[in-house]
Order: C-alpha cells, then structure tokens, then sequence
C-alpha cells in the first residue's frame, strides 16, 4: 500500500534497484550513462571555468580573439580547429555544452513539477479540478509554442532567463496529460480504496501512495524533455534572441553556417555531432528507463 517505492521482488530487491539493474544491463544503456556523463562533467568543468574567470574579471580563453589563426583546420594545437575570430573551437563547444544543460536542467524543474502536480491534482479529484486542468493545459497546448516562446522573450527579454521561462512554460503539457492518465488508472487500484477506508487524508494518499506509483513517468517524461529543451535553446540561439554574448550551440551554428560553402566545416560537424550525441543518448536512456520503470511494460516482458 505505501506505492512503487516498497515495491519487492522475489529476491527481495528493491523496485529502484531492480530498475537500474535492468537499465544497467543494456549495454546500449551503459554507452549512453557515458556518453552523457561526459558531456556532463565537460558542462560542469565549463561553469567552473565561466566563474572563475567571472571572479577574476578576465577574458577567458574561449573569448579571445586572434585573426592570425583564424579559420584554422584542426591540428594539434587547436584539435577542433579555430573560428572566423581565431577562438578555439573546443573551448567554446564545452561552454556551449555547460548553456545546453543548464538550459535543459532549470527548464525541466519548471516544467516537470508543474505537470506532475496539476496531473495529480485532476487526475485525484476529478470535477471542477480535473476540468481547471483540462482547460489549462489545452490553451497552452492551442498556443503555437514558437510565438509563446517569442512572445516571453521579448517580455523577459533576450538571454537565458528568458529562454528558461520560455521553455519550462510550453513543456510541461504532455507531462500533465501523462500524469493524469497514470493517476486516473492509479486510483481505481485497491491500494487507494484500503487508504481511503483507513481514513488517510487526500494529501497523503495522493503523495504517499499515488505519487511514487506514476514518478516513473515524470523520470521518462524528463529524460525527453531535456534533449527538447536543448533544441529548443539551439533554435532560439539561433535565431539571435537565446544567449547573449556566450557561446552556446545555436550562436556557433549561426556563425559557422555561413562559411560552409569555403570549405571550414570543422565548427559546424563540432556542434553538430555534439548535439546528435546528447539527443540520441538521451532518447534511448528515456526508452531503457520506460521500459525498466513501467509495471506494465515489466509484466509483459516477464
């Protein structure tokens, strides 16, 4: 009755440990966890970097300009080659990646609590709740999200507050949808009706016991939303409203595109391989934890 977390096979293993041993077993799975923790370690070494040279009132090395090198191919110097403003490519594809995933990860902690909890909250009580978040979430679903997106950045104005809110604001939809669903189906279960006869209170019922039997989904739900939200960067970046004086993915593409036809490929196949990396770990992550986290996907396999 206290929900997916007690969970227990008959080895007497965790929900969560049996989860993550059947992810772990993948081997696609281990080669997508290493590829994103690289990315990620690269994300965390750029923001430490990015303070420090903050702190110390300094132009950082990514940002330094030198022509003498300027569209320089890759070599042992510059391993990825240079820019049109001789600045290393390496050096800002890393900052770029510390921009993708902040992105990724403060968008995500809008959008998914806020989907949980109104999925939760009208898939639970239903009536005049449930129709509150139906009509919410269909006119943020009615809005085409670039003009959302467009419309809160120019609010906000441009940078990454913006692109944050942007994105954390017209992502959480399907996340509610998918809650709801999983609560709708949750609270017919005879776990629920034995906590009401007991007289629990609603909160309790519904986060004791509700939440961590659909947490599953809002863990999916991230691990797609997060390459979205990085694309979504991207696309903003590029069209000039994303961020400001940084080197993020989307502004390097923006540069780079336009000196493809001369032959200086290097920049773009960087950025480009990179963001192919990120998208395509994460997708398949999402599909190992779906398939790992879902009761119904487990029972069928077994």
């Amino acid at each position: 009755m206290s929900g997916a977390a007690d969970i227990r096979d008959g080895a007497g293993v965790s929900f969560g440990r049996e989860a993550w041993r059947r992810v772990w077993a993948s081997r696609a799975s281990r080669a997508c966890l290493a590829v994103l923790a690289i990315f990620f370690l690269t994300a965390l070494a750029g923001e430490i970097a990015n303070d420090w040279y903050a702190w110390r009132d300094a132009t950082p090395p990514w940002q330094q300009q030198d022509l003498s090198v300027r569209y320089q191919a890759p070599c042992a110097e510059h391993w990825l080659g240079t820019d049109g403003l001789g600045r290393d490519v390496g050096l800002r594809l890393a900052q770029g990646a510390r921009i993708a995933f902040q992105v990724g990860v403060v968008s995500s902690l809008i959008a998914i609590p806020l989907g949980v909890l109104l999925g939760c909250l009208g898939g639970y009580f239903g009536g005049k709740t449930d129709d509150a978040v139906i009509w919410l979430s269909t006119t943020f679903a009615s809005i085409p999200g670039l003009l959302f997106v467009l419309a809160i950045a120019m609010v906000v104005g441009k940078g990454l507050l913006g692109v944050f809110l942007a994105i954390g604001l017209t992502t959480w939809v399907g996340t509610c949808r998918l809650i709801r669903a999983e609560t709708l189906r949750q609270k017919e279960r005879g776990y629920v009706r034995a906590a009401r006869a007991l007289g629990f209170s609603h909160g309790r019922i519904l986060f004791r016991h509700i939440l961590p039997n659909v947490v599953h989904v809002a863990v999916v739900s991230f691990t797609l939303r997060f390459p979205a939200a990085i694309g979504t960067e991207v696309f903003l970046s590029f069209l000039g409203i994303g961020a400001q004086g940084q080197p993020s993915w989307g502004t390097m593409i923006s540069s780079a595109r336009l000196r493809l036809w001369q032959g200086m490929w290097w920049e773009l196949a960087a950025v480009t391989a990179a963001i192919f990396a990120v998208v395509l770990a994460f997708n398949l992550l999402g599909d190992a934890l779906r398939d790992a986290l879902d009761p119904r996907l487990r029972a069928a396999r077994d």
